[in-house]
């Protein structure tokens, strides 16, 4: 599976299928199924060199994990919803959970990778197999698939291999991870904090102050990075982190993160 977006060889659904209100994300209200005025006649973004300035940072960190040319190049065989006008709702609806899945897919490939989940890895495979095989699945049959109960199911599997990697975080030492799952630390000061191995899963972090944080393998699954501060933290190893939450979140020359993580254009340049 490709896990990657590639809006080359995509129709723009993102820009269509989507809903958005006017925030520090977005510049102004767009419903789901509508497309947006920036989209060209080529699928393109018109203003894509220019999203944060215009007022749209919340379409930088976007991903698709590659969901939307799988739907454009596989499932409609390279159709477009322009094109054929009577695809269109239900290639915005097949697109919603396409993503999910491809989402899903990003998570466990990711969990395949901790050497230390090992003893999980079949369990895991088995699991990103299945996914891999709904996204075959013809466009009539996406918008009915139970995508809900495979999260519940993969999130405990991904659970079990967070614990095995999260384990290494602290050797030595007796004193257990924070778990800061699903909490609201908004704008909290979190500066300097050792954060190593901490299980923030679904944490919400918008506008945290995280500098010079140590966050190597606490597991940041689903946090809400927003506006989060990471100048000077340490993310090496940190796990399930997307680049879209790094887009999100701003950092300097001085933050530290693992190698597949690009460090975005929008980052001071110094320390």
């Amino acid at each position: 599976m490709e896990l990657r977006a590639d809006c080359s060889r995509c129709v723009g659904l993102c820009c269509v299928a989507l809903a958005f209100s006017a925030s520090a994300d977005f510049a102004f209200d767009k419903s789901a199924g509508e497309a947006c005025p920036h989209l060209g006649p080529d699928f393109r973004c018109g203003i894509h060199a220019r999203l944060r300035d215009e007022g749209f940072p919340g379409c930088v960190a976007y991903d698709c994990f590659g969901a939307g040319q799988h739907l454009t190049q596989v499932t409609f065989a390279g159709s477009d919803w322009r094109g054929s006008p009577e695809l269109a709702r239900r290639m915005l609806d097949g697109f919603t959970v396409m993503r999910q899945l491809h989402e899903l897919a990003w998570y466990l490939a990711e969990a395949l990778a901790l050497e230390a989940a090992r003893p999980v890895h079949r369990e895991l495979r088995v699991a990103l197999d299945e996914i891999a095989s709904l996204t075959q699945e013809p466009a009539d049959t996406l918008p009915v698939l139970d995508v809900a109960g495979r999260r519940g199911a993969i999130g405990v599997l991904l659970g079990k291999a967070s614990e095995m990697a999260r384990a290494r975080a602290r050797p030595g030492t007796s004193r257990g991870a924070p778990d800061h799952r699903g909490a609201d630390l908004a704008g909290a000061d979190l500066r300097g904090r050792d954060l190593r191995g901490a299980i923030m899963r679904g944490t919400i972090l918008i506008g945290a102050d995280l500098r010079s944080a140590d966050l190597r393998l606490a597991d940041l699954a689903g946090a809400d990075l927003r506006g989060a501060n990471l100048a000077g933290a340490d993310l090496r190893g940190a796990l399930f982190v997307t680049q879209s939450q790094v887009e999100a979140a701003t950092g300097n020359v001085t933050t530290l993160l693992s190698p597949a993580l690009a460090r975005p254009a929008h980052w001071q340049t110094s320390g």
